[in-house]
């Protein structure tokens, strides 16, 4: 079944009386692999709306992400401070497979203002805490003997260090995939030495990662470890 036509039946067969619905995710897009699953957003009137849940119909792998109209609102919301919201950006870039009242297009409209504004600045705290992390990470790689211990320390390297590089370009963040893809316009060339960095790593060679990551660090004020400090909750 086409994905279209496979996503309109699921929503009908869960929630006949949805407000509208968008498919989004890489099976709309020219990135659509024969993995791609479909990502449904739901708008309800009410209950049981919020929930998220994962299934499988006619061989497809789908994900709901079912709310409310007030709940799409305070989930972006919650989204937004963190700089990544998967929830905004299947609604700005979907396809609205419905809509009944105007919800969808009212929250399209919106979820594409909001996307092209770009996230929320980071903080300096925030800045700080990005760099101590990584500041440890590296002097764990460097006092590491083992390699296996090394492969681990040099993959959360690699993650944080495009993390920090995407919140240093002002872009949206993103995790697995995404991160590769939003480096991909943000810092060019970046995923490519932190792959090679990171193979390096894997030949016993720490030098090539070491050298990205201190790069991207030096875009905000290099290292950080001593004197950090952050307060506790009692």
């Amino acid at each position: 079944m086409d994905a279209i036509d496979a996503a309109r039946a699921v929503v009908e067969e869960h929630h006949p009386d949805a407000r509208a619905a968008f498919l989004g995710g890489s099976v709309v897009t020219s990135r659509r692999t024969a993995m791609s699953d479909l990502d449904i957003v739901v708008l309800l009137h009410g209950a049981p709306a919020p929930y998220r849940a994962s299934l499988r119909t006619d061989d497809w792998p789908v994900e709901l992400f079912v709310h409310t109209e007030a709940t799409w609102h305070s989930y972006v919301e919650r989204e937004l401070r963190k700089r990544r919201s998967p929830l905004l950006w299947m609604c700005a870039d979907g396809l609205l497979l419905f809509d009944t009242d105007g919800v969808g297009a009212h929250l399209a409209a919106e979820a594409r203002k909001l996307t092209a504004a770009g996230p929320p600045m980071a903080s300096a705290e925030e800045i700080d805490d990005c760099r101590y992390a990584i500041t440890d990470l590296l002097d764990d790689l460097a006092g590491s003997t083992d390699q296996n211990e090394r492969l681990f320390i040099a993959t959360e390297l690699v993650r944080r260090t495009g993390e920090l590089a995407l919140t240093i370009g002002g872009s949206w963040g993103g995790g697995g995939k995404w991160l590769a893809r939003r480096l991909e316009t943000t810092a060019p060339g970046l995923s490519m030495r932190l792959h090679h960095g990171l193979r390096e790593v894997l030949e016993g060679r720490t030098e090539p990662l070491v050298a990205v990551v201190d790069e991207v660090l030096a875009q905000v004020g290099g290292r950080f470890w001593a004197s950090y400090k952050r307060g506790g909750t009692p």
